[in-house]
């Protein structure tokens, strides 16, 4: 994967407890810095998912009264809310 150059300016403190981090994890102080990009990343997209199929399955019978049945399919969204009913097994 291709690299870019990003120059961020921290306070003497952050910049202290990022070199004192990437030490103890043994990486360098821009894997670290990447990693924690990547990570939160990664925790928003999770969180996102988790409120949308909290969301479907909180509305679930107000989506089935205004699309009917069929439009979640016969087994609705799924224990788990995921939306796996019958059209996510086809």
């Amino acid at each position: 994967m291709a690299k870019t150059q990003l120059n961020v300016r921290v306070d003497e403190t952050t910049a202290e407890a990022a070199r004192r981090r990437a030490q103890q994890r043994g990486v360098s102080v821009n894997r670290y810095i990447e990693e924690l990009v990547q990570q939160d990343a990664g925790e928003v997209g999770r969180t996102f998912v988790e409120a949308a199929a909290d969301f479907m399955k909180q509305y679930e019978s107000v989506f089935a009264e205004e699309f009917g049945a069929e439009g979640l399919g016969s087994e609705g969204l799924g224990s788990d809310g995921s939306g796996a009913g019958r059209a996510g097994k086809r």
